[in-house]
């Protein structure tokens, strides 16, 4: 349910990214080589590779340029150290990067914890949001993907937090997607409205408060299992249970993967019918290949970074670049910013905020 303003937003000509080329656990090696794919995939877009010039020194491209940064934020660097010691690191100066207007969003692999910090030191939040969350996407049955959030930032959260995480959502499925209403779920134990905690079900009262003001398209309770049925484009939760599912997930389709690797190569006849449904197995481990869900919005800020797993190979790092592409393509920001703006009245809090624990992110 778009406004009106939400509707009239139009798409930038040319979206330039920054990149954190020395974050994540392979740092060049990586992104790079996803760097230069992703150029080759998108003729209008361009690039700022952010890092220490020695390390790129092998790549060239007209729409590839590389803004120097003496320091790298390692993956075990806490955040104090990150925020406050490492002030000329690649991860910062990427999203200094986007601050300045130089770039329409920042791409990163490093530390979570230290790029949230950094990201809302340096861009804020959004006027109406108090505290970002991280938004990736889950693979569903229906061929497409849901959008869970929060994933990590946000271990504690209250029921008005989770309104924000609503409206943030929405915003990002409509810009990503073009559905302009999409459906959201709350991550409860079951669909009766009498169950779940006192905030869940505070929660619940204001997102049916929400959908009554045409705010959002509350679906109402869901369940673990409907974020993979797809029963709703979006569905939020804390971030403590968010980021176990995001974990799980990936730990199952891993396990799925593996087990058919060896299953199918164990005796001939498992061989042969490998190569009978050599189809279907194919179809079946690209569907479960998070590689092709990475990269996860930090929502709320005044500014649009995107993080990458700091696994990530090549293939996953170019698939970040793409979602951060896409967002900023379809101008998320300022659809955020509409949403926000709509559903004004049902965001202002009676009580302050808790401060945000960035320590405890760990995705």
């Amino acid at each position: 349910m778009a406004t009106p303003s939400e509707s009239a937003i139009s798409a930038p000509s040319a979206i330039t990214l920054a990149v954190d080329c020395m974050g994540g656990d392979h740092g060049p090696r990586v992104t790079l080589p996803a760097c230069r794919a992703f150029l080759e995939r998108h003729a209008e877009a361009s690039l700022l590779l952010v890092g220490a010039p020695a390390a790129m020194a092998g790549f060239s491209h007209p729409r590839a340029h590389v803004i120097p940064a003496s320091e790298v934020v390692d993956m075990d660097d806490p955040i104090e150290v990150a925020l406050r010691k490492k002030k000329d690191s690649s991860m910062r100066v990427a999203i200094q990067q986007v601050k300045d207007g130089a770039a329409q969003a920042a791409v990163s692999a490093g530390n979570t914890g230290a790029l949230m910090a950094i990201a809302r030191y340096l861009l804020k939040t959004l006027e109406g949001i108090d505290r970002p969350a991280i938004a990736p996407q889950l693979p569903n049955s229906k061929g497409g993907a849901t959008t869970v959030l929060d994933l990590g930032a946000n271990v504690d959260c209250d029921a008005e937090d989770l309104l924000q995480f609503a409206v943030l959502g929405s915003a990002l499925v409509s810009a990503l997607t073009g559905n302009e209403s999409p459906s959201v779920g709350l991550l409860n134990v079951g669909e009766e409205a009498i169950k779940g905690s006192e905030t869940i079900k505070k929660a619940s009262q204001l997102l049916r408060k929400a959908a009554s003001s045409d705010d959002l398209n509350f679906y109402g309770n869901v369940e673990g299992n409907d974020i993979f049925k797809g029963t709703t484009d979006i569905v939020v939760c804390d971030g403590f249970v968010g980021n176990v599912t995001l974990k799980a997930t990936e730990g199952v389709a891993s396990m799925i993967v593996d087990f058919l690797r060896v299953e199918y190569s164990s005796s001939i006849f498992s061989k042969f019918a490998a190569i009978v449904s050599y189809p279907v197995l194919k179809a079946l481990k690209r569907r479960l290949d998070h590689r092709r869900y990475n990269g996860a919005a930090l929502l709320g800020l005044r500014g649009l970074v995107f993080k990458s797993h700091g696994s990530a190979d090549d293939v996953a790092f170019g698939h970040a670049l793409d979602r951060a592409y896409d967002a900023a393509r379809n101008n998320l920001l300022d659809r955020v910013r509409a949403r926000i703006a709509h559903a004004a009245p049902l965001l202002t809090r009676q009580e302050p905020a808790a401060p945000v624990d960035t320590a405890a992110l760990h995705v």
